[in-house]
C-alpha cells in the first residue's frame, strides 16, 4: 500500500467530520434564530399587564398594578415541576383544547407563587386586558379557576438568565434587603414572573420576583 491510498481514508474521516460540523453549527444558529424571534414575539406582542412605575432604582423597582383577570391553578412539588406542571392546564384552557369557545391569547408573563404549605404552589396565566370574569370562557373541570386579583403596589427586582433555584434565592435575598433599606414590607409571599419561552437563552430572558407592599409606605428619595 502507498502513502497516498494510506491517507485517503484519513482525508474522507476529516471531510466528513467537517461537514458534519458546518451541520451542526447550522442548526445551532437556526435554534439562536428561532429562540431570538420568540424573545422579541413576547417583548413585542404579547399582551403584558400595564403598571404603573412609582420608583425605578436599576434593576429594582416599585410598580402600582390595576386589578388583574387570572387563570391559575394549584400544583405541590418543586418549584420546577410545579410549574411546568401548572403550565399545561393553563395552556389547554386558553387554546380552548377542552372548553367550548375561542382561543384565548397567550400573555406574559406567567407566575408562581408559594401557597400555604411547603411545597404547594399556585401557577398563574394573567388574562388580557379585554376580558371581565363575565366574559372569560369556562373552564372545562375544577382544575383551573378564574380569579380577579385587586389593584396593589408591588416592590420588583428584574434578572436575566435561567431562573434555577440558586438564581431566584439570590434575586430574592437582593430584593428583600433592597426593600429593607428604603423601609418597604412585604405584605406577601414572593411572586416570581417568568416572561419567555423554556427555550430563550438565558441572556435574552426577563424574570422578576416581586412583593406586595403597602402604598403608603417606604422611602422613595433617589439615592
Amino acid at each position: 500500500m502507498t502513502l497516498g491510498a494510506a491517507s485517503e481514508p484519513a482525508a474522507r474521516k476529516k471531510s466528513t467530520l467537517v461537514r458534519l460540523a458546518s451541520m451542526l453549527a447550522g442548526v445551532l444558529v437556526l435554534m439562536l434564530i428561532a429562540s431570538v424571534t420568540a424573545y422579541l414575539w413576547v417583548e413585542r406582542s404579547a399582551e403584558q399587564p400595564k403598571y404603573t412605575s412609582v420608583l425605578s432604582d436599576g434593576a429594582f423597582e416599585v410598580r402600582d398594578y390595576p386589578a388583574l383577570l387570572v387563570a391559575e391553578v394549584s400544583r405541590s412539588g418543586t418549584r420546577r415541576d410545579a410549574v411546568r406542571q401548572g403550565f399545561r392546564p393553563l395552556a389547554s384552557y386558553i387554546f380552548a383544547k377542552e372548553r367550548g369557545g375561542e382561543a384565548i391569547s397567550m400573555t406574559a408573563p406567567v407566575t408562581q407563587s408559594p401557597a400555604g404549605a411547603q411545597k404547594d404552589w399556585v401557577i398563574r396565566f394573567i388574562m388580557p386586558s379585554e376580558y371581565t370574569l363575565d366574559t372569560l370562557p369556562k373552564a372545562a373541570g375544577d382544575d383551573v379557576k378564574l380569579a380577579s386579583l385587586p389593584a396593589k403596589r408591588r416592590a420588583v427586582v428584574r434578572f436575566s438568565g435561567v431562573a434555577d433555584d440558586e438564581l431566584i434565592a439570590s434575586k430574592e435575598l437582593a430584593l428583600r434587603e433592597w426593600m429593607a433599606e428604603r423601609d418597604f414590607v412585604a405584605e406577601s409571599a414572593p411572586t416570581y414572573a417568568y416572561y419567555n419561552h423554556p427555550w430563550t437563552p438565558g441572556f435574552l430572558r426577563r424574570n422578576e420576583v416581586m412583593f406586595e407592599i403597602a402604598s403608603n409606605q417606604g422611602n422613595f428619595r433617589s439615592n
